[in-house]
């Protein structure tokens, strides 16, 4: 073979020694990885998830299958229990929202501006994933009781936080927080201000710029953080449990009721409880992230 004819054979050799390499990383949609072993790390993943979570999740289902229908009915149609759910549902939803807000502010406030004190005002916002929960609940317990130093004030004004669903609200609402902040903030990171400048600079108003430039930008990120703030507010027990009361169909969640039965040695109540509430939580999220896929794929580029 001429040197000519070598070096023209040369590129093609190289295409399939390179799809080679690529075809033990492919991956799904026909797309290759550098990287191989697709398989293997699928398969640990699905194991790993499947002894994890899938597991004991099923254990709880079986176990709460034996009740049959009429059994399971039973339990959780009570007047307590449906009240426990109430409170729960409405004060995580509360929660959510507030944090949604107040959320995407202090993630604004700490991407866009520079400031004295920027440091340490970011480490606090990261001071709930590390307080024990329980010294959460007392410290807004004290603070939140009529002879607190926020509670009185607002006892003054006729407002009672303590002991009522809207201590478990504010609870609910320190301990979400940092999951709305620290979901939104690499969006905004990712947002080059020049978009907003070049909307303003066509006559938009910082309203309409807000519409129409950062809030599609920031949806996803915005239900992502609502999503974690939420599902954290339903299974939160540590902070509610001082400021709420514990009153049964006034100030009482599902953890709680849920702890009650297993310590009144009533199993089936607990797990028929625990089913139910994964049922519901899983639903509302998988609603939640369908909509979340569905913001992602409208404003896709």
């Amino acid at each position: 073979m001429s040197g000519a004819s070598a070096l023209a054979a040369q590129p093609s050799t190289l295409s399939r020694v390179l799809g080679g390499l690529n075809c033990p990383g492919r991956s799904n949609g026909g797309r290759h990885s550098v990287l191989p072993g697709f398989g293997l790390t699928m398969g640990l993943t699905l194991s790993w998830l499947g002894l994890i979570v899938l597991l004991p999740l099923s254990a709880l289902a079986i176990h709460a299958g034996g009740l049959g229908w009429g059994g399971f009915w039973h339990e959780v149609a009570t007047p307590r229990v449906l009240a426990a759910f109430q409170v729960s549902f409405t004060t995580a939803l509360a929660a959510a929202v507030i944090n949604l807000v107040f959320g995407f502010l202090v993630a604004w406030m700490l991407v866009r501006y520079r400031f004295p004190g920027r440091t340490l005002v970011d480490a606090l916002v990261d001071l709930p994933f590390a307080l024990p929960t329980a010294v959460a609940g007392i410290a807004l317990t004290s603070l939140y009781a009529t002879n607190g130093w926020i509670g009185a004030i607002l006892a003054a004004w006729g407002i009672k936080v303590a002991f009522t669903p809207l201590g478990i609200v504010v609870a609910l609402t320190f301990i979400g927080l940092p999951f709305v902040v620290r979901t939104v903030e690499p969006v905004l990171q990712e947002l080059p201000p020049e978009e907003e400048e070049a909307a303003m600079s066509l006559g938009a108003s910082r309203w309409q710029t807000f519409l129409h430039v950062i809030l599609p930008a920031v949806t996803p990120a915005l239900l992502t953080g609502f999503a974690l703030a939420f599902a954290r507010g339903l299974g939160e027990y540590g902070s509610v449990i001082f400021i709420a009361g514990n009153m049964p169909e006034v100030s009482e969640v599902v953890p709680l009721l849920i702890i009650i039965k297993l310590e009144q040695f009533n199993y089936h109540g607990a797990t028929a409880i625990g089913t139910l509430m994964l049922l519901l939580s899983f639903a509302l999220l998988l609603v939640i992230n369908l909509l979340q896929a569905w913001m992602r794929t409208r404003h896709a580029p």
